[in-house]
């Protein structure tokens, strides 16, 4: 199966093949100050069957991790770390085209897991903004 996906401009794109290795939601500070977001889902495939194209910058968070992203909106892509994950490119499944293809296996990250996200399935839902 491909899965294909890009930044919110549509400059940046991507492309990756096979079944990922793991589809999990992030933790951790890192992806939640590189998100703006409580946690971030991610697609882990294999470097060799991942391509991208557009205008795509890279930004070393830490020692060993390189986060992509698209120079003309920000939009968050994808991320590389060797040593962690040797041969995988970690793919932010919600800039999927079909973010509702892969669905999450697994939460990693957890001692850095906000506390205030444990109980998002009890608050009041609204198909749209209230008003």
């Amino acid at each position: 199966m491909i899965y294909e996906g890009g930044c919110h401009c549509g400059v940046s794109r991507f492309k990756a093949g096979g079944t990922p290795q793991h589809v999990s939601i992030c933790h951790c500070g890192d992806c939640r100050r590189c998100a703006g977001a409580p946690f971030v889902s991610w697609a882990a495939f294999p470097s060799a069957e991942f391509e991208s194209n557009g205008d795509i910058k890279a930004y070393r968070s830490s020692t060993n991790a390189v986060r992509y992203f698209c120079a003309q909106c920000g939009t968050g892509l994808f991320y590389v770390n060797e040593q962690m994950m040797p041969g995988l490119v970690d793919i932010q499944t919600c800039t999927l085209d079909n973010p509702e293809a892969l669905k999450p296996d697994l939460h990693v990250q957890t001692i850095e897991q906000l506390e205030w996200t444990l109980g998002l399935e009890k608050l009041p839902k609204f198909e749209r903004f209230p008003g």
